[in-house]
């Protein structure tokens, strides 16, 4: 009888908990769907932080998808992290309105949220701020606001290296130290496509392979690198620095073969070496270094084709593109100074579209009708008759965007 008893007290004592659990998730449960008036509201707007952000950041925004206006930190720490795709560019002189409209056309585009990495000269830093801060109400983008730094002991010889601030871009690893992989670009690209696709490359690198380049030319019977360099190069031809797609912990982790020790160097050991021995060879400031580098070690660079990095190189001697003309182009790189004269007028009018372009949709859509007219008075140029890819690309790409889901926009 006693172990009756026994049996039906566990089974009373069981049902007990049970119900208890049951009231405490369903007060849970009442409390998660009343945080939206109840808990505390998250900033939506952009923020500057003194002192800005982590490594040498001297200012940083934001204007995310994390910003949600009105959902509790409870709710919110529940939420899976978002990917973001970093991309740094270096902005000195000039460059302010080249580097916005850059920026403007990776936010167009591309899907994922964006962190981008400013570095310029202080005097740019108000202007970025301003313009940057406009665009808050995106809420796709993260950026931090970086000063131009070199190594104290040999700052003034690196800022002169090419143009100025342009080697900058050689110490990225090193100041970014908590970035795990980031695209780097001259503020002379225009993106025609999200920067995702560009991105998603790194998932092709192989075991041994740390950054990618486009090559500086396809056809070497005008290629520069094999006909004047005095200095050792990558390929056949060199490769082009303009845009570049890093995975900066392998860099970091690396010691490179090298030509001036049998003892392999790290990254941030062999730059200025390389520097003291080529400075009176070189012509080409920091590109010249990196073309060093991967000419001692090949297997480290990941090479992608020319639309990537579409220049007007591609077309002022006849196109030499391949891919460009079958798949479109992907990136423009308006080198040679060609968005702000009238020597390539293709290039100008898509930088001038993009760069007028607002952020409205009716705006982003209409800019398509006007392009196409300019486009059409540059056909009797070489890079003229690749105006129909132009619009293609960007006719594709925009139509691209308006069929995502309005929160992916």
């Amino acid at each position: 009888m006693r172990r009756y008893l026994r049996v039906v007290v566990l089974c009373l004592a069981c049902g007990f908990c049970s119900l208890l659990y049951a009231f405490s998730q369903l007060a849970v449960s009442l409390e998660e769907g009343a945080g939206g008036s109840g808990g505390k509201p998250q900033a939506a707007a952009a923020s500057w932080l003194a002192g800005g952000g982590r490594g040498a950041g001297r200012g940083a925004g934001s204007a995310g998808p994390a910003a949600h206006p009105g959902r509790s930190d409870r709710y919110s720490l529940k939420m899976q992290p978002v990917e973001r795709v970093h991309l740094a560019v270096v902005a000195c002189g000039e460059r302010l309105e080249e580097t916005l409209t850059m920026l403007k056309s990776a936010l167009i585009f591309s899907i994922k949220p964006l962190q981008f990495h400013i570095f310029a000269e202080d005097q740019l830093h108000d202007s970025f701020k301003a313009i940057l801060n406009s665009w808050s109400f995106l809420q796709t983008f993260n950026y931090s606001l970086y000063p131009i730094t070199f190594p104290s002991e040999n700052a003034a010889e690196w800022k002169k290296l090419f143009k100025p601030c342009a080697s900058q871009r050689l110490f990225l690893p090193l100041i970014l130290k908590e970035v795990d992989s980031l695209l780097y670009v001259d503020t002379d690209i225009l993106f025609l496509r999200p920067v995702d696709d560009i991105w998603s490359l790194l998932k092709k690198f192989n075991s041994t392979q740390i950054a990618a380049m486009a090559p500086e030319h396809e056809e070497p019977r005008i290629g520069w690198y094999n006909r004047f360099a005095r200095h050792p190069y990558y390929g056949k031809t060199g490769v082009n620095s303009g845009v570049m797609l890093m995975n900066m912990t392998r860099m970091r982790r690396k010691y490179f073969k090298n030509d001036m020790t049998t003892v392999r160097l790290r990254w941030g050991d062999i730059l200025m070496p390389l520097l003291k021995k080529y400075k009176l060879n070189i012509t080409w400031g920091d590109q010249d270094l990196l073309n060093i580098i991967f000419f001692h070690n090949p297997e480290s660079l990941f090479v992608f084709p020319c639309q990537w990095n579409y220049r007007p190189d591609h077309c002022i001697y006849g196109s030499n593109c391949q891919e460009a003309e079958e798949e479109g182009i992907f990136i423009l790189h308006g080198n040679r100074g060609v968005y702000h004269d009238d020597k390539q007028p293709a290039f100008r009018a898509i930088y001038e579209a993009l760069r007028n372009c607002s952020f409205e949709d009716d705006n982003i859509h209409s800019l398509l009708k006007p392009l196409e007219l300019e486009l059409q008075k540059t056909v009797h140029t070489y890079c003229g008759k690749i105006y129909k890819i132009f619009i293609k690309q960007l006719t594709k790409s925009i139509q691209d965007r308006y069929d995502r889901p309005p929160k992916e926009r």
